[in-house]
């Protein structure tokens, strides 16, 4: 009931925000829409906690994208760097690292988390064990450190 709630309101909220019609007649079409588009979901059997997460933290949801975003910049420098030197070789790895979030959109996150940063890729996500290649060496210690793990765990709640 929470997770229909949830989606009506942000429905809704979005409806608004791309139409800009604010005029009655159009507003309660809106809303007839809104109804049908989450009776449908319901009965379809897709609205629920993973696909409507309430649970995450808004706050550190946008602390993690402002740090996310930081490492990046700095991922894509190194890498850079790295490929336009020619004294610094490439060292590929492959290794698995583990996941400590609780649910599915944790951990995918966080595998899309690590797939975004340049010079890592996520292979695999299988029962909380991702599995990465890495262009160096130094890069996998830094995943394998567990702060982007530890960010990502905050974001739910942990």
């Amino acid at each position: 009931m929470k997770s229909s709630l949830g989606l009506c309101v942000l429905l809704t909220v979005l409806w608004l925000a791309l139409s800009g019609y604010f005029k009655p007649v159009l507003i309660g079409l809106g809303v007839a829409s809104v109804l049908l588009v989450v009776f449908l979901g319901i009965r379809m059997r897709i609205v629920d906690d993973e696909g409507y997460p309430l649970k995450l933290q808004p706050l550190m949801s946008l602390r993690y994208v402002y740090w996310l975003v930081g490492q990046v910049f700095k991922s894509n420098v190194a890498v850079a760097r790295r490929i336009w030197s020619l004294d610094m070789g490439l060292s590929p790895v492959v290794f698995r690292v583990e996941s400590s979030q609780k649910t599915k959109l944790g951990q995918v996150i966080y595998a899309n988390s690590i797939t975004l940063t340049p010079g890592t890729v996520s292979i695999n996500l299988w029962d909380g064990v991702i599995r990465v290649h890495a262009l160096t060496e130094e890069g996998a210690r830094e995943l394998a450190g567990g702060e982007m793990n530890t960010r990502v765990a905050k974001i739910e709640g942990d």
